[in-house]
């Protein structure tokens, strides 16, 4: 759906503006309802073809909502991420992170303290699974999609196939295979399926092989929310052996980019920062209080949308403050005034803040807490505590 499609003023209207100090998180319950309800019926109604991505949600209380829905399957980054979820009554999480040193004991820590949630980690090279030797953690070996970024390459199928055997010779659970393809965003349509498409062809071969050397794969993870529409339209995801699971996050709360790229699946915004003009310091300038330490900046400039305001466009940011253009010939926005703005990356926007309102018919229901923003403390014994 395009933005200029959403009612602006009437479904995220808020009454009473006086008490709410900004910038503020806000969070609107039944636009992430409908978000989670449209990506289960994307997923042929079956909630358990979803491994949700947990770093967008950051709430107990939107977790709550997941589990509400039927979801069971979840992915995070952090030990803290992994700690809400296992609270909350997770079945099953991966944490689809390298953690090495501390941050794998302490995921031991709270593996024990939660046996009953299944947890899996990821690895790409032998001396990787040390930690978990004696363990009851799954392992999933994750490959290199083309980000660059953690995993094997999938041209080198004999490594992959080593490494899987050594999980079964460590006396570990071979879970599967991870394959996350976020740099895909970049890419327009109809380019971003033909690439996602031959990447899950080479996925294939490579689970072909596997199982040709008696390493059967359960579990096949897929697909950020750029890549979400590639995995549902590729056939070969739906006749194997394995159980494939898409792992889009940032379709929960959305944001302007995701917005962009997924028009056609119809999703809301569900995530909007409260803003307040402070300054006109020039004439075609004005300045609200949303720098970068509140809208995060990591998806470039301009950082967010003005809803409702054409007219406004948002300059580079610094921390506390964030200069908008008004359009020659527009009228500005008086100090003082409240906008509203849609973040261009929702996910670590949600993590600058400590709080979110839950807003409904334009009124606040309640307060909640961003559970799982940032990340536990730093000593083992402390972080034990929280």
């Amino acid at each position: 759906m395009l933005l200029s499609e959403f009612p602006w003023n009437e479904r995220y209207r808020l009454a009473n503006l006086d008490d709410v100090l900004t910038p503020a998180l806000l969070l609107y319950p039944d636009a992430i309802a409908a978000n989670i309800e449209r990506t289960v019926h994307l997923l042929d109604g079956d909630p358990a073809r979803w491994r949700v991505h947990v770093k967008t949600a950051k709430l107990a209380y939107t977790f709550r909502m997941y589990l509400d829905h039927g979801l069971r399957f979840f992915k995070c980054a952090t030990t803290l991420e992994l700690l809400m979820a296992c609270r909350e009554g997770a079945h099953d999480v991966l944490l689809a992170y390298p953690v090495m040193g501390a941050n794998a004991q302490r995921a031991r820590e709270i593996a024990a303290q939660f046996p009953r949630t299944k947890i899996s980690v990821l690895i790409e090279n032998e001396a990787q699974l040390a930690p978990w030797r004696g363990s009851n953690i799954g392992i999933f070996v994750d490959l290199n999609s083309g980000m660059n970024r953690t995993g094997i390459e999938p041209a080198h199928a004999d490594r992959i196939l080593q490494i899987a055997r050594a999980v079964k010779a460590a006396g570990l659970e071979f879970r599967g295979l991870h394959f996350y393809d976020g740099h895909l965003g970049s890419a327009a349509e109809p380019e971003r399926t033909t690439i996602a498409h031959a990447g899950y062809d080479a996925l294939l071969k490579i689970i072909a092989q596997l199982e040709q050397n008696a390493l059967p794969v359960a579990e096949v993870i897929t697909s950020g929310t750029p890549a979400f529409p590639c995995s549902l339209s590729y056939a070969g995801f739906r006749n194997g052996k394995f159980v494939h699971r898409a792992s889009p996050g940032t379709v929960v709360y959305n944001d302007a980019v995701s917005l962009a790229q997924l028009p056609e699946l119809r999703y809301q915004p569900a995530a909007l920062v409260l803003a307040r003009v402070v300054s006109n310091p020039r004439r075609g300038i004005i300045t609200c209080d949303a720098g970068h330490k509140s809208v995060s900046a990591d998806a470039g400039v301009p950082t967010c949308v003005v809803v409702g305001h054409p007219e406004l466009t948002p300059l580079a940011p610094s921390e506390e403050h964030l200069p908008i253009a008004v359009r020659e010939g527009a009228a500005a926005p008086q100090v003082g005034d409240t906008l509203f703005l849609l973040p261009r990356h929702v996910c670590p926007t949600v993590n600058n803040f400590d709080h979110a309102l839950l807003i409904h018919d334009g009124q606040i229901l309640a307060q909640e807490d961003v559970s799982a923003r940032g990340h536990e403390a730093p000593l083992l014994t402390a972080a034990a505590k929280i």
